[in-house]
């Protein structure tokens, strides 16, 4: 005798569950999410050198009002810092001095465009000096350090970008620009490319797990029994 379920037919067969939802399971959920976030930030990427070549000057004033943000938000938790109750006494005033400054020069990055192309410049520029002169004397100083000479080679060249920044900084700020629209292209199709090969893979992955399943066959009794 058949029971109920079996003779409304509206039971699965036996052996046969509904489909697997994911094919590839929590890999295959990993990977098409990874291809989809991978694709998106690559065209992003393309589409903002793309900008930055067509826009040139539009675009470093954007840099440069972000920049004048950046400079008052960091001056104003400087500020705040001064006064807050964990900053020893001999350091307060230092944060009073550099929020302050900080402020300052990010107010005068709102007057103008090339107020605050100048500033960025030279902000980068120092700190790329900075950086090059420690690098370089770690390097000299360090004669058992692995990559010696590549670093020294890095400390030499960030040297002598600060410098450049520094004498001519609008001729360099705007070559910069260009170099960033450039990079930002390059990696951005590099991106594309590489979330493309992943869209291939995870196809790849859920055929392949789909043709792995096989229904499996209990041991039912025949319903003459």
């Amino acid at each position: 005798m058949t029971s109920s379920s079996n003779s409304s037919g509206s039971g699965s067969p036996y052996g046969t569950g509904p489909p697997d939802a994911s094919a590839a399971g929590p890999l295959g959920a990993v990977a098409n999410m990874g291809w989809q976030i991978l694709l998106t930030t690559g065209l992003a990427a393309t589409a903002l050198g793309v900008v930055i070549f067509v826009w040139p000057r539009e675009t470093l004033r954007v840099v440069g009002v972000l920049f004048g943000v950046y400079l008052l938000v960091t001056g104003v938790f400087q500020l705040a810092a001064a006064f807050g109750t964990h900053v020893p006494g001999h350091l307060r005033a230092l944060h009073f001095v550099t929020g302050a400054l900080s402020v300052l020069l990010g107010l005068l990055c709102f007057r103008g465009t090339l107020e605050s192309l100048l500033l960025l410049a030279l902000w980068i520029g120092f700190g790329w000096l900075l950086r090059g002169v420690m690098t370089t004397a770690t390097a000299a100083s360090a004669e058992a350090m692995p990559a010696r000479g590549w670093m020294l080679f890095s400390g030499i060249i960030g040297m002598l970008a600060g410098i450049v920044l520094i004498v001519s900084p609008f001729t360099s700020i705007a070559a910069l620009t260009l170099v960033a629209g450039v990079m930002a292209i390059i990696l951005g199709v590099i991106e594309v490319c590489h979330a493309v090969r992943m869209r291939l893979e995870a196809g790849r992955l859920a055929s392949g797990a789909s043709a792995g399943r096989r229904p499996s066959f209990g041991s039912q009794p025949h319903p003459e029994h």
